[in-house]
């Protein structure tokens, strides 16, 4: 294809184009796939692409003033937006570049505006707890923006030439850890970061020293080893399951352009600059830039379930001049420069030189490894990035880690326990010592003690193991450690890890949480943080897709002046269309009749051609792919057939599916889609549109624009976007607009007031010369290899002005089944439920009433502040009002601090509670007795008033954001958080928060991804807080304090494998099972009553006060089992290998006896476990006592033969456990908790249900 010849035929076209198609075809590729525009991206941040966050300037273009509602800007800061008064825009400067690090992907902030104000080092704070939480696997790039002096140049077809430096990886790929030289070492180092493993391994070092040896040196490395162990074998396993898939996936095959054809070849051989094939339902192995496909135009579609869990197709495009040249045979000889690999997902910066051509390529053309071909026979294209560097790869990231807040109370408890530990070695020393100096003459003839040998061999006379009584006493004090380690149980850890693992299972099997709709069970994706589901106070919500389906439908619009949708009813088929030929929709559209009919009746020419163009709009101005297949069947009422084509519509997003799919039923059906021009059937005539160039939604612009050439050679710019950014590019030249504009507003209101998500919609005709200088910017911006999108985003300022508003759409998100009930029931557990929304205030609120998280009782605070100090104020009187007392005890008002070299704000971060501030009821009693919500929008958010609140919704949040309020509650309280989104822009917030839950929603699997719980409703959050939180707290809680109260000390009475078996066998099966299936409370019972998850908030399960507790009651269960065997056997000749038998299976069975008081929930396995236990303590203890070379040989058959070996154990169950039993009855009876009282009202349920049964029984 040359320059000088229309890319269009004559008779494809009425009228050769006004410039070149050189030019045309360097923007037919413009259309991107990634450009989905729609209402969750405008009105809401919560589209897939919003977390592509760009802070820039609004674009002022010379001869085309926007004409904004309000003269500002927002600044996106981690604790809300201000609105500042807007800098004049300046020319850019390349030096000034810095990188947004955004969950898994970094993204490119292209600021160059002096007075720009970004996200800067101020607000970095939040990205730096983001971007510590995130270890990427693969090689970080500091800079994924393109310089002309470092673009990667890549070779077409000449892989040698490509890579002559060997600086580009091939496509092989390893993401296991391990390999077999380095899987010891390196797990390890890894197992050893845990503290109290070296203390284990401090422990037994020591005991492997001659004078230290107080158990078996090998013995004493057995429990270590065995954790170590049986992690090592966990580890070893899931790497090993790594490597399967590695090998499975670089070992499979795709066709490679070599000697003139294309040959199979295994990918892991594939390298950079090589030219693939790909064929229908193939996936990518590389990333690819496409050359051609089976598709004259170029269009490729494809599927990336595998890469970010979509299953909607996305369109991708081969540039016209390479799909030309494939056509026709031509040789795969070219150049691209593109830039380095970078994990943005969403953008690809390049330029290709082909055939004499240089233009640019796009994300648009661009597919990456793990997508799939769909509904294209087979596209060929050039490996660009192999391997590790591919986008998928480096956007492969670790799960964030986690520690359970128990944990961390845990380890608090340890400390305390080894002062005690060193306290008594210290002791132990000292009393020695002691000993020592007053025996010091004796000590030639004490045993163990004596300086030299007395006998006749060669030892005679030659010192003894006696180092002098320092060292004495030193070596006392290390032995004591080592015979008082088992205070500090290294079965706790291992014990932990399983029983967590064991309430996973069931959480995961729970068929209250298995969504049937889409079929996914609930998923535990972290293990470390099961007992925090019972200690939420904090809940952060998305709301679209978490709150709400994310199924979008068109309901009301408003169309030059007139509102409809009032009527609605379903129709599924869009009229007549092209001749006989009808159009069935795959979903079920509600048309209202109104406006049907306003559609086809006489017109005044203004309204006949708003309308025609509005309808125009939502067919043309979107990326979604229509999908054909024809079928026969019978015409309603009709005898003959009807040709009936069933048309199904694929996007990005569901605004956009929606509002097309409406389009189509009101009779403006898009029924194809290229590269280069659009087809679509208006009222059964078929339309053709060239497509001249598309501008992209970006955060800034908050709107999306298509430049259209229709048959008659005219040119219209048809636009679509956010009220907020559409109002102010509008041309209000008569009264007539300023009517129109005022109805519109007043139609958007009432839109919003209802809960549903609205978007402007404007046209513009473009003249020549209008045209010829936007297709000169446009080739130049879109050329571009630096400052790309800031050049396209000067581009559309260029055509968006001077608009004609045609009207506005509203779309419903319903809300999910049980939402209301959900949020319901959380409130009354006394957690707080905050929506972090991008949608505007008045869809927030009436999606707030709807699901009751606002009710009518409470006393509303609405903050719409648009400078620093109306926020301010605003936010002082209602605290004054509502007299609201701050926590910070410097500054009532909570003063904001402003850096103003870096232009960001930010709240001191130096005070922190954990209660929230207080609020006086007395004051304007009749009103102050009511919950408070607060509404805020673009504002800068509150702690002292929003943490006195039931409810806080934030309107028109950013990603960032969302983030940042959730660190602003964990910095300043001691709360536990938890953040749920579903799609990409709630990742950052899911990893703050101290629980992150992924909901399986439409916008993909990121959320899912990033997460430590997912689950494919919103209203199964009340099931897994106030079940399985409540149940899993109750029961680690009670775990810990339990296995720290069984350790005891061990003397050389008994043998070290007795020792040893200790914690590993004898009582570590009871703890687990217990851990996992008792039930203080029934699934119904916590259900049926909210307020018991309050347990949780007050700490009842695990406290300082409760652990003080029980290691008194500890110390008298120590006390009774030494002395009770003492007293009992102190004047019969029992040695002392005897006595510890005796104290051995007294330990035993007291600590299950102790166990058993405390289950609640009686099942076949507790009891197997319990008992069980002691029976094989006995049988442990007969195979120990039967091996000879034991000192302990036999010694359980002398015992079991006497009445006061059994005597004594009983006396000491009973005499160990009196006060704990005392003091639990006492507790209950006279002061019985919640959960307690709830027990029995469980249990008399029960009584009565059983009785009446027997009852009726007896009169049947």
């Amino acid at each position: 294809m040359t320059s000088g010849h229309p890319l269009l035929s004559s008779s494809d076209s009425p009228s050769a184009p006004l410039v070149p198609s050189s030019f045309l075809t360097k923007n037919l590729a413009r259309i991107s796939s990634n450009a989905s525009f729609s209402s969750s991206s405008l009105d809401n941040n919560d589209g897939a692409q919003s977390d592509l966050l760009e802070v820039k300037d609004d674009v002022a273009v010379s001869g085309c003033s926007e004409k904004p509602l309000e003269n500002s800007i927002t600044l996106a800061g981690p604790f809300g937006s201000w609105l500042l008064p807007q800098f004049p825009f300046e020319n850019p400067t390349r030096d000034r570049r810095r990188l947004v690090s955004w969950g898994a992907m970094e993204l490119h902030n292209e600021n160059r505006n002096s007075g720009t104000l970004e996200i800067s080092q101020g607000s970095s704070r939040v990205q730096e707890k983001l971007s510590q939480r995130i270890r990427h696997k693969s090689v970080q790039f500091d800079d994924n923006l393109l310089h002309d002096d470092n673009p990667r140049l890549i070779y077409i077809n000449d892989p040698k030439r490509t890579n002559d430096k060997y600086e580009f990886t091939g496509n092989e790929i390893r993401t296991s850890k391990y390999t077999i030289i380095t899987f010891l070492p390196k797990n390890l180092f890894i197992q050893f970061h845990r503290v109290a493993y070296l203390y284990f391994l401090a422990i037994a070092a020591l005991n492997q020293l001659p004078p230290l040896a107080v158990f078996g040196r090998t013995v004493s490395l057995f429990p270590l080893l065995f954790v170590l162990c049986v992690t090592a074998i966990k580890d070893g396993y899931e790497d090993w399951r790594r490597h399967r898939s590695d090998r499975n996936e670089n070992n499979r095959e795709a066709l490679v352009f070599q000697s003139g054809q294309f040959q199979l070849k295994k990918w892991k051989h594939i390298q950079v600059g090589e030219v693939l094939k790909i064929c229908a339902d193939d996936t990518i192995p590389c990333d690819v830039v496409l050359l051609g496909t089976s598709d004259p135009s170029g269009i490729a579609y494809i599927q990336t379930m595998n890469l970010d869990g979509e299953s909607n197709l996305k369109t991708r495009y081969a540039r016209q001049e390479t799909t030309s040249a494939i056509c026709e045979g031509c040789t795969f000889l070219g150049l691209i420069r593109c830039e380095q690999p970078n994990r943005n997902i969403y953008e690809f910066t390049a330029n290709m030189e082909f055939n004499g051509h240089k233009f640019p390529l796009s994300q648009s053309n661009i597919v990456l490894r793990g997508c799939q071909l769909k509904n294209t026979a087979w596209a060929i294209g050039v490996v660009v990035y192999a391997g590790q560097e591919t986008k998928a790869m480096l956007n492969s990231a670790a799960s964030p880690s986690k520690r359970s807040k128990l944990e961390s109370y845990m380890n608090r408890e340890t400390l305390w326990l080894s002062v005690f530990l060193f306290v008594m070695c210290a002791v132990v020393a000292t009393g020695m010592g002691l000993w020592l100096m007053h025996h010091k003459g004796q000590i030639d003839t004490l045993a163990y003690y004596r300086k030299r040998y007395y006998s006749d061999g060669k030892e005679n006379g030659k010192t003894y193991r006696f180092y002098g009584i320092p060292m004495e006493i030193f070596f006392s004090f290390l032995s004591s450690i080592i015979v008082f380690q088992i205070m500090i149980p290294i079965s706790l850890y291992i014990t932990m890890e399983l029983v967590r693992l064991g309430q996973s299972y069931f959480m995961i099997e729970d068929r209250h949480m298995f969504d049937s709709s889409s079929g996914s069970r609930f998923q535990c994706r972290s293990l470390n943080i099961n007992e925090d589901l019972g200690q939420i106070r904090y809940i952060f919500s998305d709301k679209t897709g978490t709150l709400t389906e994310n199924k979008m439908e068109f309901r009301r619009a408003s169309i030059f002046g007139r509102s409809f949708g009032t009527s609605l009813q379903e129709a599924n088929v869009a009229g007549i269309g092209l001749g006989r030929k009808r159009w069935k929709l795959k979903s079920e559209i509600s048309v209202d009749n109104e406006l049907v009919e306003f559609l086809h009746k006489d017109l005044s020419e203004n309204d006949r051609i708003a309308a025609h163009e509005f309808f125009l709009t939502l067919a043309a101005c979107n990326t979604v792919v229509p999908i054909v297949s024809n079928s026969t069947s019978s015409s309603c009422g009709k005898s003959e057939l009807d040709d009936v084509e069933a048309i199904d519509y694929q996007g990005e997003s569901p605004d956009e599916q929606a509002l097309v799919s409406a389009a189509s039923a009101y009779g403006y059906t898009l029924f194809e889609r290229t590269s280069g021009h659009i087809v679509m059937d208006v009222n059964g005539e078929k339309l053709r549109l060239d497509v001249l160039g598309l501008h992209e939604f970006d955060s800034v612009r908050k709107r999306m624009s298509v430049v259209i050439r229709f048959p008659n050679n005219t040119v219209k710019v048809l636009v679509k976007g956010a009220d907020a950014t559409m109002f102010g590019t509008l041309a209000n030249d008569s009264e007539r607009d300023d009517h129109l504009t005022r109805s519109t507003q007043s139609h958007l209101s009432e839109y919003s007031s209802e809960g549903l998500r609205t978007l402007v919609v404007a046209a513009r005709d473009l003249t020549d010369e209008q045209l010829e200088q936007w297709q000169s910017m446009y080739e130049d911006a879109s050329t571009s290899l630096t400052d790309r999108s800031l050049k396209l985003r000067q581009t559309a300022a260029l055509i968006e002005c001077n608009l004609k508003l045609l009207g506005a759409t509203a779309i419903e998100d319903k809300l999910q089944d049980g939402v209301p009930e959900a949020i319901e029931s959380l409130r009354q557990a006394g957690i707080k439920v905050w929506v972090l929304t991008g949608d505007k205030q008045e869809t927030a609120i009436s999606i707030g009433l709807s699901c009751k998280l606002l009710t009518a009782d409470m006393q509303q605070i609405i903050i719409n502040g648009t400078s620093e100090d109306e926020c301010r104020n605003l936010l002082a009187d209602s605290m004054a009002k509502y007299d609201v007392k701050s926590s910070n005890k410097r500054d009532p008002s909570f003063k904001l601090k402003k850096n103003a070299e870096n232009g960001y704000l930010e709240i001191p971060g130096n005070a922190k509670t954990s209660s929230v501030p207080e609020w006086n009821g007395r004051k304007e009693e009749g009103k102050m007795n009511a919950p408070l919500a607060l509404i805020i929008d673009g504002n800068s958010l509150l702690f002292d008033l929003a943490t006195s609140c039931s409810v806080v919704l934030c309107c028109r949040v950013a990603p960032l954001q969302k983030a940042g309020i959730v660190d602003l509650i964990k910095t300043r309280t001691d709360d536990m958080t938890l953040a749920i989104g579903d799609g990409a822009n709630d990742v950052s917030m899911i990893q703050m928060a101290d629980v992150g839950v992924g909901i399986c929603g439409q916008e993909g699997r990121q959320a899912v991804m990033a997460s430590d719980f997912a689950m494919g409703q919103f209203r199964f959050l009340k099931t897994l807080l106030l079940v399985h939180g409540h149940w899993n707290y109750q029961r680690v809680g009670y775990m810990i304090l339990f296995i720290l109260s069984t350790a005891f000390s061990t003397t050389s009475a008994l043998t070290d494998w007795s020792s040893v078996f200790y914690s590993v066998i004898y009582t570590s099966l009871p703890t687990i099972v217990v851990g996992i299936l008792d039930k203080d409370l029934s699934h119904r019972t916590l259900l049926q009553y909210p307020k018991l998850y309050g347990a949780g908030h007050r700490h009842e399960a695990y406290n300082l006060h409760l652990f003080w507790i029980t290691m008194l009651d500890t110390v008298w269960q120590s006390l009774v089992l030494f002395y009770v065997p003492l007293f009992t056997y102190k004047d019969s000749s029992i040695d002392i290998w005897s006595m510890g038998s005796l104290w051995t299976i007294a330990v035993v069975v007291l600590v299950n006896v102790h166990l058993a008081m405390d289950v609640h929930r009686w099942v076949f396995i507790t009891q197997i476990a319990v008992w069980g236990s002691i029976i094989i303590t006995y049988a442990c203890m007969v195979v120990l006592d039967s091996i000879p070379v034991f000192p302990n040989y036999w010694t359980i058959y002398h015992l079991a033969k006497s009445p006061t070996y059994w005597i004594a154990i009983l006396l000491i169950t009973v005499v160990a456990l009196l006060p704990r039993f005392v003091f639990k009855v006492v507790n209950h009876i006279f002061w019985p908790s919640d959960i307690q009282i709830a027990r029995e009202a469980e249990v008399l349920h029960r009584q009565r249900k059983h009785l009446s049964s027997k009852q009726d029984d007896s009169s049947s």
